[in-house]
């Protein structure tokens, strides 16, 4: 998993000024094509795992609701248990309790930690999604300013990036250039705010206490009322 999602950060990260430049240096789209080959070989797999994490995501969820409410059906027995003066089996479903919260407690850590996760694949799923776009459509109008090149037999090798081609004074050449630089930017800056957008943060659990001191603090509790009420 680790290896995948570094060569999807990769591909996240490419710079897509220096793409159209290798691809004017090899006087071909081809970087581009192989780009976008493999940038849809990734998103697919990047679907797989969010789907299977997803899963995990509404798996962990229910299985916290349903422990939580189990332990909140128990901790109502414990009071009516206590107020029946039968400490033995308030002691004994005290710890069961104690269980189920821990337990409930660990599948919510869990739950919040694959959610996290399952954002993080859907937000780099967007990521390259954008920036394989931009890819392709910049893709024709580069091909379009490498003709124009070649039919005013401009040296590519001489050239050295889309600035080298909006400096030669072709005004052809020059506009379009200069359009497939503005429209890199856009996707540029546009890349960098949902990355800095990307923001998950995980509640730390409460810890229990002992069955003795839990049992003691119903019992006030539940006596002092009983005694305030008479």
């Amino acid at each position: 998993m680790a290896s995948f999602l570094e060569k999807v950060k990769t591909l996240i990260s490419a710079n897509l000024h220096a793409i159209v430049d290798s691809a004017l240096e090899a006087n071909s789209v081809k970087v581009m094509d192989e780009y976008v080959r493999q940038a849809e070989k990734n998103l697919e797999a990047l679907e797989d795992s969010a789907a299977t994490i997803g899963g995990n995501v509404k798996t962990m969820k229910r299985k916290y609701e349903e422990l939580a409410s189990a332990a909140e059906k128990l901790d109502r027995d414990i009071d009516a248990l206590i107020l029946k003066g039968k400490d033995d089996l308030a002691a004994a479903a005290q710890l069961e309790l104690n269980t189920k919260q821990q337990l409930a407690q660990e599948y919510y850590e869990q739950w919040q930690e694959q959610e996290k996760q399952y954002q993080m694949l859907l937000q780099m799923r967007r990521q390259l999604e954008g920036k394989m776009n931009a890819i392709k459509q910049e893709r024709e109008q580069l091909r379009a300013l490498i003709e124009l090149a070649e039919a005013k037999k401009v040296a590519t090798k001489t050239i050295k990036g889309l600035d080298g081609l909006a400096n030669i004074g072709d005004e052809q050449i020059n506009g379009l250039a200069q359009k497939i630089r503005a429209n890199l930017d856009r996707e540029d800056a546009r890349l960098e705010m949902a990355t800095q957008n990307l923001s998950d943060q995980i509640e730390e659990a409460v810890g229990g206490s002992l069955v003795d001191a839990q049992l003691e603090e119903r019992r006030k509790r539940l006596l002092g009322k009983s005694d305030g009420g008479e």
